[in-house]
C-alpha cells in the first residue's frame, strides 16, 4: 500500500511539473521565431538575376518604343528594396509566373520626358516618381524567354495579377490598384518627399 502511496505521489509531481520541463522547440513562439529567421535566410540569398539578352526584349519594345533606354540595373535602386522586390518575385515564380526588372531606376530627365508623351505612359514628372529614388519597379512576365508585356494577353494579365497579390502580402503598393493602371508597377509605399527624407 505504501508503494501505491508513494507511485501516485511521483506521478502527480510529475504531471504538476510537467509545463517546467517542456522543451522549447514545441513552443509556439519559439516555432514562429524559427520562421522569421528561415525568411531571413531566404532572403539573404536571393541576388538579382542576370541580365537578360536584348532579344528577350524585342516584343516589349515594338510595342513601348521607350523601354528601349529604360534602366534595368538593380545596384541603382536603394538596397534595402531590393531584396523585397526579389522575394516578391521568387513568390510570382513559384505560382507559375516568372517575371523580370522592365525598368527600375529612373532619371528625373527620363522621367519629364515619359510625363510629355501623355497620361497614358505616366502622370508624374521629374522627382514626383519614387523611380527617382530607387523605390519602384516596372515589372513584367516573361514566356518563353520573350517579355509579354500586353494587357491583352491573358497569361499576362494574370501574372500581373499574382504580382499584385504577392505586392501587397509584402506591404508594398501596385499599380493595378490605381485609377491609371500600372499593372507592372510596384513601390515602397509612402508619400515620395518622406521616403526620399527618410533614404537621404
Amino acid at each position: 500500500m505504501l508503494t501505491l502511496v508513494a507511485v501516485g505521489g511521483i506521478v502527480t509531481a510529475t504531471l504538476l511539473l510537467n509545463r517546467y520541463h517542456r522543451g522549447t522547440s514545441f513552443e509556439p513562439r519559439a516555432y514562429v521565431a524559427g520562421e522569421h529567421i528561415k525568411l531571413a535566410l531566404m532572403e539573404e540569398k536571393l541576388v538579382p538575376p542576370p541580365p537578360l539578352p536584348p532579344e528577350a526584349f524585342i516584343n516589349a519594345i515594338t510595342e513601348r518604343p521607350n523601354l528601349s533606354s529604360a534602366d534595368r540595373d538593380w545596384s541603382k535602386l536603394t538596397p534595402t528594396f531590393v531584396p523585397e522586390v526579389l522575394a516578391v518575385l521568387e513568390k510570382c515564380k513559384v505560382r507559375g509566373y516568372p517575371l523580370v526588372l522592365l525598368e527600375g531606376y529612373r532619371s528625373p530627365e527620363r522621367q519629364d520626358a515619359l510625363a510629355e508623351q501623355g497620361n497614358h505612359v505616366t502622370r508624374a514628372r521629374g522627382g514626383q516618381s519614387k523611380h527617382q529614388y530607387g523605390l519602384a519597379v516596372d515589372l513584367a512576365p516573361i514566356r518563353n524567354g520573350r517579355v509579354v508585356i500586353s494587357e491583352r494577353d491573358p497569361w499576362a494579365m494574370q501574372a500581373y495579377q499574382v504580382l499584385g497579390e504577392e505586392a501587397e502580402a509584402a506591404g508594398l503598393t501596385w499599380g493595378g490598384r490605381w485609377s491609371f493602371k500600372d499593372y507592372g508597377h510596384i513601390e515602397r509605399p509612402g508619400s515620395v518627399r518622406r521616403l526620399a527624407q527618410a533614404r537621404n
